[in-house]
């Protein structure tokens, strides 16, 4: 079997394996799919090493922060999908949901102390490093976490980059390296593993398995959990299949629009697929796979400068360029922060330029002024900012353009930056479906310097954080169609 890079290994115990366990746990946290996921391929590679079966933990808690209708259902969606998937493969899945907070607690260490090893999902994001920390200290065998966040492995990098030019830099250099060793699309393919028909009757007993009508995520079964009902779902569907679907559509038909077109909030030719990899759904290497694919693409094309330049170092067509751009290295700049500082999601993690020029500016005069539920229910002044704020709060998506325009009239009509950044974050996590994520944090702090350098000239309120006004938008695109889609009559 193919090896996963050693780069992406890490113990996070002292604890040894232990042969005579009865099965390998693969512990599915932050990568839940059964393709191009390095996690499942280790924890198949020990299985098969320890001539043992496997056993697949997939569990959703109800306690995490902004849990609600609409991402418990999208999630649920995965592991309906998933148990699909896994029925017919070498392994036994087994998905469970809290119903009440708390409930969960203990089944990860019960379930370990039957294990050979778990293996877990390495994710910086979110809450999911104070959870591995936790479990590392219950579990009484070998903890071992494996990185399949992106193209890049987090530990090929030993610090933060401040900017997009300097880490693209950065990739240039080192990525090459990497490209080929790519995850198995399909881990338990042609493996032979013994069976496990099913966990101890003590545990499945206390910790029963999700129900059919549970993971269909239907109206009934979300209405019986402790979880934000507030926020209902949405129509776009999560899990493996809808992600390769949206994939799919994304490089037959949006593909070719991508370089020129992405930027209109009236066309849809960006790809949508950020709660997929946000909930691990699909990951990086199979987009974009799946885009030099269609492009032809070897790597045998990539440019040999390291020059940061945005593109031709792919050596693929300006839209395919574009997108790899953001794919690879604005998405992967979000997660080597959060790998690297542990305030990623605090205003002190902004350069210093950017909090001496908004610490200078905190006492400007401001003409508008909101609480937050006037942002959440869309009560501004600005019919394009309320429609933008509509569709996140309909959709659970907004465009990318409007994202950056709706973080940058936040920050201009709240009582202080700090005040700003907290609606921002409270606001895109409560209602995206790719919120709580690094790239979420990127585009959010982006809005108030990060990645960013100093403008001028200085301006009230923003000093020399970069501006931008709905009139310059509507000056640029054009916007009659989305407001009639989202504004008060939409």
């Amino acid at each position: 079997m193919q090896q996963v890079p050693a780069i992406r290994l890490r113990s996070l115990n002292a604890a040894p394996v232990n042969p005579d366990g009865d099965f390998v746990l693969y512990w599915m946290t932050a990568f839940r799919r059964p393709f191009f996921n390095f996690a499942l391929q280790w924890a198949v590679q020990r299985a098969v090493e320890l001539r043992k079966p496997l056993l697949i933990l997939e569990a959703l808690r109800c306690d995490y922060p902004f849990a609600s209708d609409r991402l418990h259902r999208f999630v649920l969606d995965g592991m309906a999908a998933n148990e699909r998937h896994f029925a017919g493969r070498p392994c036994l899945y087994y998905p469970y949901v809290e119903d009440h907070r708390g409930e969960g607690a203990g089944l990860l260490a019960a379930l370990a102390g039957s294990a050979c090893l778990v293996v877990a999902d390495d994710s910086p994001a979110f809450f999911l490093p104070r959870m591995l920390l936790s479990a590392a200290g219950r579990v009484e065998v070998a903890l071992e976490a494996v990185d399949g966040n992106g193209i890049l492995p987090l530990r090929a990098a030993d610090h933060d980059y401040p900017t997009a030019y300097a880490f693209r830099r950065f990739l240039q250099k080192v990525l090459r390296g990497h490209l080929l060793d790519a995850p198995l699309a399909d881990p338990l393919s042609a493996v032979k593993l013994p069976g496990l028909e099913a966990l101890p009757s003590e545990i499945a007993g206390r910790w029963p398995r999700a129900g059919r009508e549970l993971l269909q995520g239907t109206a009934a079964a979300l209405a019986a959990l402790p979880i934000d009902h507030r926020v209902p779902v949405v129509e776009t569907r999560g899990g493996f299949t809808a992600a390769g679907e949206a994939l799919e559509l994304f490089v037959e038909e949006r593909l070719p629009l991508y370089a020129e077109r992405r930027s209109e909030p009236e066309q849809r030719v960006t790809s949508e697929l950020s709660p997929y990899l946000h909930f691990g759904h699909i990951g990086s290497h199979q987009v974009l796979g799946q885009v030099c694919e269609k492009e032809g693409w070897d790597i045998g094309r990539l440019s040999p400068e390291s020059r940061g330049k945005r593109s031709g170092w792919w050596g693929l067509s300006p839209s395919a360029e574009a997108f790899a751009d953001q794919l690879v290295t604005w998405r992967e700049l979000g997660f080597n922060m959060c790998a690297f500082r542990s305030d990623c999601d605090r205003y002190s993690s902004l350069p210093d330029w950017a909090r001496q020029t908004l610490g200078q500016h905190r006492d400007d005069f401001r003409p508008y002024r909101y609480a937050l539920a006037d942002f959440e229910q869309g009560r501004t002044h600005d019919p394009l900012w309320n429609a933008a704020q509509a569709q996140l709060v309909r959709e659970g998506r907004m465009h990318n353009y409007l994202r950056m325009l709706w973080g940058k009239k936040i920050l201009e009509w709240s009582e202080s930056p700090e005040a700003a950044l907290r609606i921002m974050l409270e606001l895109n996590d409560r209602y995206a479906l790719d919120g709580r994520d690094p790239n979420s944090l990127s585009g959010i702090f982006w809005c108030l310097g990060r990645y960013d350098r100093a403008w001028g000239p200085q301006r009230p309120i923003f000093g020399k954080i970069r501006y931008m006004s709905s009139e310059n938008t509507a000056r640029k695109f054009s916007l009659k169609g989305f407001l009639a889609d989202y504004g008060p009559a939409g």
